[in-house]
């Protein structure tokens, strides 16, 4: 075969894959990171990983998990190499304030505080689960656990979850 027609075949077959699932890289690397700029860099760096590593994928099934688990590698990775810079809220010049503002669903953007207060342990399966459609055995497949385990760690993250929210609904 010609390495053209290899390398086009190659390419589309990536282009497809892609395709379906660059939402699904990018939701899932906000979760994880909780930055958006960051969570575009992690997927771009992913979608590196995953070109040249494209021969490995066999089946296509498994490219959601394979896309996803590559994404969770290269937000460790970024964060290994990476020093976050700090700011001083309390500096913040006037125009920089309103990135501070709340959001106009207040009921919304209590769950999502709520949420990106647990635990990575607890809050990666239940955004696996909740907002991405996986199933049990599907994120113990992709966090490397058994499927007890991530069952527990969705029961816990549900239970800190609805303790957080009553706890701000208490609060004056």
């Amino acid at each position: 075969m010609n390495s053209s027609k290899v390398s086009a075949d190659r390419r589309r077959r990536f282009d497809d894959i892609v395709g379906v699932f660059h939402q699904d890289m990018y939701r899932y690397a906000i979760w994880l990171c909780r930055d958006k700029a960051i969570a575009e860099d992690v997927v771009q760096e992913a979608l590196l990983r995953a070109w040249k590593s494209l021969d490995a994928l066999r089946e296509a099934d498994a490219a959601k998990p394979w896309l996803l688990t590559i994404v969770r590698r290269e937000n460790a990775r970024y964060f290994e190499r990476k020093r976050l810079e700090t700011v001083d809220v309390d500096n913040l010049a006037p125009a920089q304030e309103l990135l501070l503002a709340e959001e106009p669903d207040e009921q919304l953007a209590e769950m999502r505080e709520a949420l990106f207060e647990l635990e990575d342990d607890y809050r990666e399966p239940l955004v696996l689960q909740v907002l991405m459609g996986y199933s049990t055995s599907e994120i113990a497949e992709l966090m490397g656990l058994k499927q007890g385990a991530v069952l527990t760690r969705l029961h816990r993250a549900r239970l800190k979850l609805k303790e957080c929210v009553q706890h701000r609904e208490v609060r004056p």
